[in-house]
């Protein structure tokens, strides 16, 4: 066991949730149940953004008959409104005390059985920020895989193959998935860093900023299995791929924001 690994105590998993009464209770318990390296500690930060089902009340209730332990705490973040992703991502890094910081989505996309394929490269000091990447895994940029509208998997798989490309080419990297869900990093990538995205925005900043500060990140392939529109997907393709350019063209060359020091 490293030295670098034995000073990473503890694992900040910071979940923003929306509106998924049917797949929350499952991916918090496949959260708990996933053993970590090292007995490194878990930090879930949840952050409930006012949702209009019974998503509040099922993540409650789980915390509530859910002990806590040496290796497992809760913190559980509650919203007026949905702003976003990428604001409740915001209010979880806020809140996060851990030495690794991991987002996790609310729903069943990606399997959390790939935290110690992801967490291995920061214990043993091969890397400081981590990307499960999706493209990886599957050998093309085809991820996207919706039964009940292909047509819109066509549009979504073209776009982010287009949108990754050209933030390769602007940011001078050669990254397969720099949108992933799962970005891992170590807490000191972002000290003093100010994040102002509230949508999947939030997922250009968070890179471009960690790249341009000198953390580029390594990329491991991970599990995924897509989901509709109509089973909850939340991007909105008509308003979103605006979002994305502007935050990929904004973060090449806006100075990044530090946190006025006290």
């Amino acid at each position: 066991m490293s030295r670098i690994g034995d000073e990473l105590k503890k694992l900040s998993i910071i979940i923003p949730v929306f509106n998924e009464q049917e797949t929350i209770v499952e991916l918090l318990e496949r959260v708990v149940r996933q053993p970590l390296p090292n007995e490194i500690q878990k930090e879930l930060i949840i952050i409930e953004s006012n949702s209009k089902d019974d998503t509040r009340a099922l993540i409650q209730n789980f915390i509530n008959r859910t002990p806590e332990t040496s290796l497992l705490k809760f913190k559980l973040i509650l919203q007026e409104k949905a702003l976003g992703k990428g604001s409740a991502a915001r209010a979880g890094l806020a809140a996060a005390t851990g030495d690794i910081i991991l987002i996790q989505d609310g729903d069943l996309e990606y399997e959390t059985n790939d935290y110690p394929l992801l967490l291995e490269p920061l214990i043993t000091g091969h890397a400081e920020f981590v990307l499960g990447s999706r493209h990886l895994s599957a050998g093309s940029w085809k991820i996207r895989k919706f039964e009940e509208s292909p047509l819109k998997a066509f549009y979504m798989n073209l776009g982010g193959f287009l949108f990754h490309t050209g933030f390769n080419i602007l940011y001078g990297v050669k990254l397969t998935d720099p949108t992933t869900m799962y970005k891992v990093f170590l807490r000191k990538c972002i000290d003093g860093v100010v994040f102002e995205c509230n949508r999947f925005d939030f997922d250009f900043e968070l890179v471009a900023k960690l790249i341009r500060l000198g953390y580029p990140p390594l990329e491991v392939p991970v599990s995924y299995k897509s989901r509709g529109f109509e089973k909850g997907k939340k991007v909105n393709i008509f308003r979103d791929p605006f979002m994305w350019v502007k935050s990929i063209v904004k973060y090449r060359f806006k100075p990044i924001q530090l946190e006025k020091q006290k």
